[in-house]
């Protein structure tokens, strides 16, 4: 099989390339990613892309259609990726979440493409009292970056997309360790602020729900859907053992890092975002791939990742590891423009 995958180059498609070269030595693995984060790397090894068989450079708002020749599944990851960024570039995240990818749709439809991936987010929930959501109850986006995944699932459902099967992936919130790590999702941050400052500030009363995925198993959700073949499916994408509340979450950090102090603002204004999620759907079509790590694990290989290259940044939230802070240095030091296309050298 001959897989294109967008947006290859940032925290979740690193460690999917390595997975689906693991998994599937003979497919042909290519990526397209415009580079916003390239450089962005958790430590010195070799780059992620070296277990692709080809690297494409390029906007996926102008992907060339001549890409898709023979691809046989494309995996749509490249995004603006989280309610920060999307409330700085909402317009943006409009553009590249939600219109690049139904366009791509239509090409890859186009092109004879077999399987498309949509890398798809449970934050659409929202604020979501009462049970667990399945795929079927209403939604209620709160953020720029929610409203882009759930209008590009609704283009999607509404895509003529002949035989080629679309699958929609509401992915949990994402956490774990990977060659371009990021910081700026709350388990990872969690981690990095009890080993470089010996304390977790949680901001909210601690009470809001969130489902959690490490990104090792969002990988073989991934490798699932590309080998689905049938009609179009929405997909809540994780474990119901993972709703966790924030506050659960910090205690779980302070437990694998003894003497870390947890502060809870007990008096911070209520955190809309809160939505527990029912993953029963998943588990019954995906029983060979669901999630295998545990949150112990999950915690123990962040804080083995991060001591490994010495880690103990406290401004850490002004690095490169919080994904807006880097767009925004790319755009001060006239890299980017603020549409966030690459200047001319």
């Amino acid at each position: 099989m001959r897989i294109l995958i967008t947006g290859n180059m940032g925290y979740v498609g690193s460690v999917l390339a390595r997975h689906l070269r693991a998994e599937h030595p003979a497919w042909l693995l290519e990526g397209y990613d415009t580079g916003y984060f390239a450089h962005c790397l958790t430590g010195p090894g070799p780059l992620p892309e070296t277990v692709l068989d080809r690297q494409h450079f390029g906007d996926v708002r102008a992907l060339p259609a001549a890409l898709l020749d023979g691809v046989d599944a494309v995996v749509a990851l490249a995004a603006i990726s989280n309610d920060p960024m999307g409330a700085r570039f909402e317009q943006v995240t409009d553009a590249i979440n939600h219109r690049a990818v139904v366009a791509l749709a239509h090409a890859a439809r186009h092109a004879g493409v077999r399987a498309f991936v949509f890398a798809s987010s449970c934050s659409l929930y929202g604020a979501a009292e009462g049970p667990p959501r399945r795929e079927d109850d209403p939604v209620n986006p709160l953020t720029a970056y929610a409203r882009s995944k759930i209008d590009t699932e609704r283009a999607l459902q509404d895509l003529d997309a002949g035989p080629m099967a679309i699958t929609c992936l509401r992915f949990a919130t994402a956490c774990g360790l990977s060659p371009r790590l990021r910081l700026d999702l709350v388990l990872n941050d969690f981690v990095a602020s009890a080993l470089a400052t010996g304390e977790i500030s949680v901001l909210s009363d601690g009470t809001p729900w969130r489902p959690l995925i490490d990104v090792a198993d969002m990988a073989r959700a991934i490798d699932w859907a590309i080998q689905r073949r049938g009609e179009k499916l929405v997909c809540n994408t994780g474990s119901d053992g993972w709703n966790w509340q924030v506050a659960t979450l910090a205690e779980a950090v302070a437990m694998e890092l003894p003497g870390t102090r947890v502060r809870i603002n007990h008096n911070a204004p209520p955190d809309r975002r809160s939505y527990q999620v029912d993953f029963s759907r998943f588990r019954a079509l995906a029983p060979d791939h669901q999630p295998q790590m545990t949150l112990h694990r999950a915690i123990a290989a962040l804080r083995e990742g991060l001591r490994a290259i010495a880690f103990a940044d406290e401004n850490f939230r002004d690095g490169p590891a919080i994904r807006l802070k880097q767009l925004e240095q790319h755009i001060d030091t006239g890299r980017l423009t603020p549409a966030l296309h690459w200047r001319p050298a």
